[in-house]
């Protein structure tokens, strides 16, 4: 495989760097840019050499590591496995906290390139902020290992902590040693152009005491009413909607593109199951559903990947780091409202497959913080027509939470109700990042605020996750 322009750039500074004794390096490239890829010619590059012994890879879950193995093995042309033999391993963050004195000892008997995807998911500048992550490569990484490299295409962390291994300019932005922008991928050719289309409502009635109370838009509910964010995306209406619009625009990009996909992100396993159900009754085909309670969701993804299938449903499961080029039109209908999984979400779709239609269309409802992020990407790329607004014909009736419950005892309610907390604010809850880990058969939704704190917290080790959770050794494979 030949070298993107800038993945040369990077690999030839990166190199450059470590040969003048600078011994971490970052890189900031645009989600679907490649830097798997790049960071394996570096790892190549300093194996040939004879300037490092072994090469060690993390990255958060085990869909990512298991790709990145794949294209570190094909790259260096040897086994990275943690076998005997072996010249390193491909491990996930969550497996740092297992590993004994016997492997953080090779830091100093060997000459190692540790390398770190995604590296925003690990913090802290001292023992005293990092998370469980960030704590391990303080006390066996930093400063221990030869060299480090670390990747990222979202350079900052919903809870504001420093991230790992970083350090920071006076404005607070991060230093990175290469960045490769959203602006200079499109112009390469190396990303698709977003095309981000908000789904809004002129008329939105919700019965409230015996009255109806009418909302003119999407942002006016959320802040005048007691409905959330979660219930509006359990109203029927408002779902079959979007994935009738979502199916429409993946029907006109495979008259060009035969192969081309689709991904809608739901809230919770429910929910994606309720979408399933949607989307087979408007396209006629059972889409492919990918969750932490699904047996094998890691080979339907490669199944999805190499196969034709248009739809793939997935709670968690796809997000950063998830390469299927042929992604095309994502659906956005999770309620995890960061900036951070935004963006990774619509980096699935933007990885560029070179065969003749590079188009990437995210279609997602009106909610105000999701608008604000996706007029931040159009900031990315000025040149572009990213952002449109799109009016729903009729009207929309969510049901606030003492109506789902009613509901729900009278048995007429199609979807598990998630409550809010005390405030009436809505948690930003994604159960899909449990893939390393299973729930209890009989749990329900825990509330979380960020991203960030659902994802160490059920990956973290602690709480009523803890005694199902995989035992992970050095070894993979």
């Amino acid at each position: 495989m030949k070298l993107r322009r800038w993945q040369r750039e990077a690999v030839s500074r990166c190199i450059s760097r470590f040969r003048n004794g600078q011994n971490h390096f970052l890189c900031l490239a645009t989600p679907g840019a490649g830097k798997t890829y790049m960071a394996s010619t570096v790892a190549k590059r300093l194996l040939e050499n004879g300037e490092v012994d072994f090469v060690f890879c993390f990255s958060p879950s085990l869909n990512v590591s298991l790709s990145f193995q794949s294209t570190l093995e094909s790259v260096l042309g040897v086994r990275l496995n943690g076998l005997l033999g072996a010249k390193g391993n491909v491990l996930t963050y969550q497996s740092m906290l297992n590993l004994g004195q016997s492997f953080w000892s090779l830091m100093k008997t060997h000459r190692t390139l540790i390398i770190f995807d995604e590296i925003h998911h690990c913090s802290g500048d001292h023992l005293g902020n990092a998370n469980a992550w960030g704590q391990k490569i303080i006390q066996h990484i930093q400063g221990k290992a030869t060299y480090s490299l670390a990747l990222t295409g979202t350079p900052w962390r919903s809870d504001r902590i420093p991230i790992a291994l970083t350090s920071y300019c006076r404005e607070g932005k991060v230093h990175c040693d290469y960045s490769y922008g959203l602006a200079q991928a499109i112009k390469d050719g190396v990303c698709r152009t977003p095309k981000i289309t908000v789904i809004d409502n002129e008329k939105i009635t919700v019965q409230n005491n015996g009255k109806e109370d009418v909302y003119g838009s999407i942002g006016d509910l959320l802040k005048s009413s007691r409905c959330t964010y979660q219930q509006l995306l359990e109203n029927l209406t408002l779902i079959r909607y979007l994935v009738e619009q979502s199916h429409k625009a993946l029907n006109t990009l495979r008259r060009v593109q035969p192969n081309a996909g689709g991904l809608i992100v739901a809230a919770s396993v429910e929910h994606a199951l309720l979408i399933a159900s949607i989307l087979e009754s408007i396209c006629g085909e059972s889409p492919t559903v990918v969750t932490y309670l699904h047996d094998e969701s890691q080979q339907a993804i490669q199944r999805f990947r190499d196969g034709q299938t248009r739809w793939i449903v997935s709670v968690g499961m796809i997000s950063e780091g998830t390469d299927i080029p042929r992604l095309q039109v994502c659906c956005h209908l999770t309620r995890v409202k960061t900036e951070l999984y935004f963006r990774q979400v619509l980096g699935r779709i933007l990885r560029v497959q070179n065969t003749g239609n590079e188009e990437a269309l995210l279609i997602m409802p009106a909610e105000p913080k999701l608008i604000e992020f996706a007029h931040r990407v159009a900031e990315d790329i000025p040149a572009a027509n990213t952002v449109s607004l799109k009016t729903m014909e009729g009207s929309l009736q969510p049901l606030l939470t003492d109506q789902v419950e009613a509901e729900t005892e009278s048995g007429t309610n199609k979807i598990d109700t998630i409550k809010s907390n005390d405030t009436g604010e809505d948690q930003e809850y994604q159960p899909g990042l449990l893939s390393l880990g299973e729930l209890e058969e009989d749990s329900t939704a825990l509330p979380f605020t960020t991203l960030a704190e659902a994802y160490e917290t059920t990956l973290g080790l602690f709480g009523r996750f803890r005694k199902r959770m995989i035992n992970f050794s050095p070894v993979i494979g």
